[in-house]
């Protein structure tokens, strides 16, 4: 047993941001909260091995917890208020199992969503939702990461099929079976989305070891040797960059959401430790210095949470624009690894075992940070809105 039981979530909301939520939204994040007992006295020993609890990606499916606001027939459908409360809430409990939502939900579902036939949509939509079958997002390459948009895994028609060649890299689900969206560049220059089944000949794909952050999830490198699809697998409403770019853009704001959780998980860990730790014969809680560092946290996380929901706010009234998703995620990343890096100093040294979660999140808020586009792409991005002049080389 743990000396310190510093995971009781308190429901921290120092402005009220939450207060006057739809009942409708207050449920779905009542049924991400249920999955707490079940998946966080696991997730230590999950990650602590560098395994996947695939178990729990079927249960987040039963709990209707992966489309990220993706309407899919037959699910109910999430707010994007709703959408933004499930990434937070699972990203509490842990960042493996919130970037589950983001690779299944957010990137992989989406794409077909946005993209493709009536009959890929019937296919894969909700078996995808609902944990049935495993969805990838292939873009990102071992030499174009930021760059993304040079990528140069290629497809040429051949007949009545699709040929792809090419290598990925970082790409989670890519090793599991189930399906991958792979991004590649076609004869006329544009970037299609191709559905490539994960047991098809020529697909080869390598979970990647020795990872510190995110290590309950397998993210994969991924070659494609004359990877022969059928035509039809191609998304049909996939033409160039700018459609993959939609997809990320939408995904961006999740990552926002995420970074609260984690920020939330370890400023309460934080707080809950200093309650309960005797030094000196008093409680932390009761030193100057302690209670100045919490005030800081909770200012930063209180900016992050109203940052979230105006943003989800005005998402749900169709006037976000691209780059307010990028200051939210460009913000938020950021935020929370300086709370976890002050959490982690307060807890000591006890900050750095697992059982106490803090240095599980301050790890994983690394990667975070970095994908669905880094800091220094999100600035240039939001440079280049405020100055109207680019910046990109």
């Amino acid at each position: 047993m743990p000396d310190y039981d510093v995971s009781e979530p308190l429901d921290t909301d120092y402005f009220a941001a939450f207060a006057q939520l739809p009942e409708a939204d207050r449920m779905v994040w009542a049924r991400a909260r249920s999955l707490s007992a079940e998946a966080l006295p696991q997730m230590n020993d999950y990650w602590d091995r560098a395994d996947y609890p695939l178990h729990l990606v079927k249960r987040m499916g039963e709990l209707n917890l992966l489309t990220d606001g993706i309407e899919v027939p037959g699910l109910e459908r999430m707010s994007p208020m709703a959408a933004g409360l499930v990434n937070m809430e699972v990203s509490r409990i842990d960042g493996s199992l919130g970037t589950v939502i983001a690779v299944q939900g957010g990137l992989a579902l989406r794409s077909i969503a946005c993209f493709g036939s009536d009959e890929q949509k019937e296919r894969w939509m909700g078996p995808l939702a609902r944990g049935e079958e495993y969805g990838a997002f292939a873009l990102t390459e071992p030499d174009h990461g930021s760059d993304s948009v040079g990528l140069t895994t290629t497809a040429r028609l051949d007949g009545g099929e699709w040929v792809l060649n090419g290598e990925k890299k970082w790409i989670g689900n890519g090793s599991i079976g189930g399906v991958t969206v792979v991004w590649a560049r076609v004869d006329d220059g544009g970037v299609r989305g191709f559905l490539v089944e994960q047991d098809t000949p020529g697909y080869e794909a390598e979970t990647i070891t020795g990872k510190a952050s995110l290590r309950a999830i397998f993210q994969a490198r991924i070659k494609l040797n004359e990877v022969r699809i059928p035509a039809s697998n191609v998304l049909p409403g996939s033409h160039t960059f700018k459609d993959t770019s939609k997809v990320l853009v939408a995904t961006r704001l999740g990552v926002a959401w995420s970074a609260l959780g984690h920020a939330t998980a370890v400023y309460e860990a934080a707080l809950n430790y200093a309650n309960q730790r005797i030094q000196f014969g008093k409680p932390l809680a009761k030193f100057q210095l302690v209670q100045e560092r919490l005030t800081q946290m909770l200012a930063e996380l209180t900016g992050m949470q109203l940052m979230c929901v105006q943003a989800a706010t005005l998402d749900a009234a169709g006037k976000l624009r691209p780059t307010q998703a990028s200051m939210a995620k460009y913000n938020n990343t950021r935020k929370a690894r300086q709370i976890a890096s002050t959490a982690r100093d307060m807890l000591g040294g006890n900050g750095i075992l697992l059982e106490n979660h803090v240095v599980r999140h301050l790890l994983d808020i690394e990667s975070i940070h970095t994908y669905e586009g880094t800091e220094s792409v999100q600035t240039l991005l939001i440079g280049r809105d405020i100055t109207g002049q680019s910046a990109f080389a």
